[in-house]
């Protein structure tokens, strides 16, 4: 009888400490890699260019991506200040933060103003821009007057204008400090520069970065999905802690754009592996 009864105890136990593990609390999901770093993890609002405010929220939240830089296609130029409020709001309820606006294209000085009294419209104190070469002394004032940031957008091989970050550099080195450049890594990579040590070399100017991958240094190069090209991410995240980068780190995802959903979750879960690979 004693052994039938230490059996039925044994048996008892394994069943009772079974149902209370499976009834256990389950750890909750850990917060994104980027939480704690100095630098934000967010999303160029140009990945959703072929789609409305609402899916492009919808997959920031998915992604647990909280800063959008703003495209002027999601809020026009001529958005009334209820528009825009409506706009702050929906991005709110969403959890999502527009902390720029831009890429904005200037050819002539009534199209610096308009970008600049946008900005200021929105709220928002960082500018990405593409001016003409010539309107740079009239951007320099204008950053004066507004007390912006304005950060030009390189396009690589692709445009005659600001294709590396040494060409942003040559010509904002002697302007206002606040007028810098949006390190666009895989552009400044199709122009066969190396982007992180143009970050380090420039991090002073850097106040905005489209995060993306490519295939090759030069124009036949093409985008692709983060951690799929030849930059090399453990070295680009280890120099945004080396510098102190505290600006956001916009994925700018130009792969499929008719259907970038996959491309952007493959994307943003390989640079948030490298932040945790990539720590001591």
């Amino acid at each position: 009888m004693k052994r039938f009864a230490l059996l039925f105890l044994l048996v008892a136990g394994i069943t009772v400490g079974a149902n209370a593990q499976g009834t256990a609390k389950r750890p909750d999901p850990q917060p994104a890699a980027d939480t704690k770093e100095s630098f934000k993890l967010g999303m160029a609002g140009y990945t959703f260019a072929k789609f409305g405010l609402d899916t492009a929220l919808q997959t920031l939240q998915r992604a647990d991506v909280h800063y959008l830089c703003i495209k002027d296609f999601h809020l026009p130029f001529n958005s009334t200040d209820e528009q825009i409020a409506a706009f702050h709001q929906k991005l709110k309820d969403k959890g999502v933060t527009g902390y720029g606006v831009g890429p904005i294209y200037m050819k002539t000085e009534a199209e610096v103003d308009r970008a600049f009294e946008y900005a200021k419209r929105v709220g928002v104190k960082l500018i990405v821009g593409v001016p003409n070469y010539e309107l740079l002394p009239y951007v320099n004032k204008k950053v004066k007057e507004y007390d912006m940031k304005y950060a030009i957008h390189l396009h690589g091989p692709d445009m005659p204008l600001y294709p590396d970050a040494d060409d942003v550099w040559k010509n904002v080195k002697n302007l206002d400090p606040r007028v810098g450049m949006c390190l666009d890594i895989g552009h400044d990579t199709r122009n066969g520069k190396d982007a992180v040590a143009d970050l380090k070399k420039y991090h002073t100017r850097v106040f905005d970065i489209h995060l993306k991958d490519v295939t090759g240094p030069t124009k036949q190069g093409y985008s692709v999905e983060v951690g799929r090209g030849i930059i090399n991410f453990p070295a680009f995240v280890k120099m945004l802690r080396q510098v102190g980068y505290t600006g956001v780190v916009s994925l700018e995802h130009e792969r499929n754009m008719d259907n970038p959903f996959m491309g952007i979750a493959e994307s943003v879960g390989y640079f948030r592996a490298m932040i945790v690979a990539t720590k001591k």
